[in-house]
């Protein structure tokens, strides 16, 4: 079994320029990476704000990395996810944790249907808020982020089947949750 896949030969070369400390590269890294990095963050934390100031810091760190050699050593999406998943981690240390749905559902003028749609939000969100970091981190990459198991296992830097059998377990035990056992 392999474990992450190889780095691209376009992420090897602007992984080379970053530690030459070529500058364009340093901003070519926040456009490429910032859109997915943002969208991961949001579909942890649920609010906007909040995710732009953690995206933020995970760019920060990384430039901190860069400055100290401890930058990515291959596959910068994944580092980049990795970092994500710490910053995220951290903040929910600081806070009682949480992994939140966004609050884009649809409006209606049903107050019925939007009070129930309020409920399962909360329940879905305390259920997930219940699962382990790589329960919540399968869950969030492969439906939140619609990633395929072969991106979700070089972003995780697991194999293929390992997140298969990661997400079954997550999936199995959010039901288990979800339906009160």
């Amino acid at each position: 079994m392999t474990r992450a896949h190889p780095m691209s030969t376009d992420e090897a070369a602007l992984l080379r320029r970053l530690r030459a400390n070529d500058l364009a590269a340093v901003a070519e890294l926040h456009d490429r990476y910032a859109p997915a990095v943002f969208a991961y963050v949001y579909r942890r934390v649920g609010e906007q704000h909040l995710a732009e100031d953690l995206t933020a810091d995970v760019f920060l760190k990384a430039l901190e990395a860069l400055r100290r050699g401890r930058f990515a050593h291959s596959a910068l999406m994944a580092w980049l996810y990795r970092l994500a998943h710490n910053r995220v981690v951290d903040h929910y240390r600081k806070q009682r944790p949480q992994v939140t749905l966004p609050d884009d559902h649809p409006a209606t003028d049903d107050v019925q249907a939007a009070t129930q749609e309020r409920a399962l939000h909360r329940s879905v969100r305390g259920a997930l808020n219940r699962l382990t970091d790589d329960q919540q981190q399968v869950i969030a990459l492969r439906f939140g982020e619609g990633k395929t198991a072969a991106e979700t296992a070089r972003l995780l830097q697991k194999t293929e089947e390992a997140v298969w059998a990661l997400q079954h377990r997550s999936l199995a035990a959010l039901r288990r949750l979800l339906e009160g056992r």
